[in-house]
């Protein structure tokens, strides 16, 4: 149990999050202890920054998406400052779904009365223009198309509540064990199936009598087209008999003559 949550018991139902609070906690140490040389002033607080926004983000994800931990268990981590409550109230208005901080949205901290160029829809920059905000190291936060859903690019960006449902959801459905018999449910779709496989089979079947039936009409069609041709070719030879051998003997000796 994290080191915050000793003066106060926890609330039933914080374990089913307690070993990624714990982890995401060690992690936040190793960060805060590891050595600083070679990176600038800004880059060291970096992990510490997105560790913290990514801890609240796991719980804003719980709470509010899944509903996997009851309100007790939400206040608790507010109350003992978990999780950043002025971030997650951000998170619920429109625009500002992945926020990186509440540093980024003052104006008092920029120029001009500005905000940082996180801000900036990522369809409004060209495409080879790489940013990073200077205190977080955010690529980007701001909501609508071609943002990034990693906005640190890093571990400590991915959306842990989603990969914790994904894995038990994976994990039900290998170890789910089925009875050997059928649910009635299941029975009663399987005589449907059966059904509409008849039914089908029926269907073609008629459909196969109807095609024997046309061939079997274009046979006797064509069985009668050619007897008629056979019986116009016997009327041709009738009216134009053939010369016998007499007669051809008799043209020749006469034509010899001539």
């Amino acid at each position: 149990m994290s080191k915050w949550s000793r003066t106060r018991q926890p609330p039933a139902g914080y374990e089913y999050i307690e070993p990624v609070m714990d982890a995401l906690a060690s992690e936040l140490r190793e960060k805060m202890n590891e050595p600083h040389e070679g990176k600038r002033q800004c880059e060291s607080l970096w992990p510490i920054h997105q560790i913290s926004w990514q801890r609240s983000r796991y719980v804003y994800d719980m709470f509010y998406i899944y509903k996997r931990i009851s309100r007790e268990v939400y206040d608790y981590c507010i109350k003992m400052k978990l999780v950043d409550a002025n971030l997650i109230a951000k998170w619920k208005k429109p625009g500002y779904e992945r926020l990186c901080s509440t540093y980024a949205i003052n104006s008092k901290n920029y120029n001009y009365g500005t905000v940082n160029i996180c801000r900036v829809p990522r369809h409004q920059l060209s495409e080879d223009q790489v940013i990073q905000e200077k205190h977080s190291g955010c690529r980007g936060c701001a909501s609508g198309p071609g943002g990034y859903s990693n906005i640190f690019g890093n571990k400590y960006g991915q959306y842990l509540a989603r990969i914790q449902i994904a894995r038990e959801v994976q994990a039900a459905n290998e170890s789910e064990k089925k009875d050997v018999w059928a649910t009635p449910e299941e029975d009663v779709g399987e005589e449907k199936v059966t059904k509409r496989k008849w039914s089908q089979r029926g269907l073609n079947d008629s459909e196969d009598t109807k095609t024997r039936k046309r061939a079997c009409a274009n046979d006797d069609q064509t069985i009668e087209m050619q007897k008629e041709e056979r019986d116009e070719s016997d009327i041709d030879e009738i009216g134009n008999p053939v010369e016998s051998s007499a007669d051809k003997t008799t043209s020749k000796t006469d034509e010899e003559q001539s």
